[in-house]
């Protein structure tokens, strides 16, 4: 089951690699992270370049705010669960996404 993780974000250098690097560091395997910059202008896509290979979907783009940046994330997932994870917040663990998948196939 292919879960969508969608990441926006907008001049956020000092918390976006934690963001990133929460979701790379889950032990679920199918994961389509997408990440939504509305055109940073502080490093913040230079650090998400960083990561680029490791990211299904990058997006750079002036949007009209946080709302419209989530709903261009969702036109773009393909998972058949869609999570939104703030660029300022951090998954618990490594078995956050395992435990949501356990939950949705009970």
């Amino acid at each position: 089951m292919k879960i969508s993780i969608i990441t926006v974000v907008r001049n956020n250098s000092s918390s976006i690699k934690d963001a990133i690097e929460s979701v790379l560091s889950q032990t679920y395997n199918d994961i389509e992270y997408i990440i939504i910059d509305g055109s940073s202008t502080d490093g913040t896509l230079d650090i998400i370049q960083g990561y680029a290979r490791h990211i299904t979907k990058i997006v750079s783009e002036r949007d009209k705010g946080i709302y419209d940046a989530m709903n261009k994330g969702i036109s773009l997932a393909s998972g058949e669960i869609i999570g939104i994870l703030n660029s300022d917040d951090v998954y618990f663990d490594d078995n956050v996404i395992e435990e949501v998948i356990k939950a949705f196939k009970e």
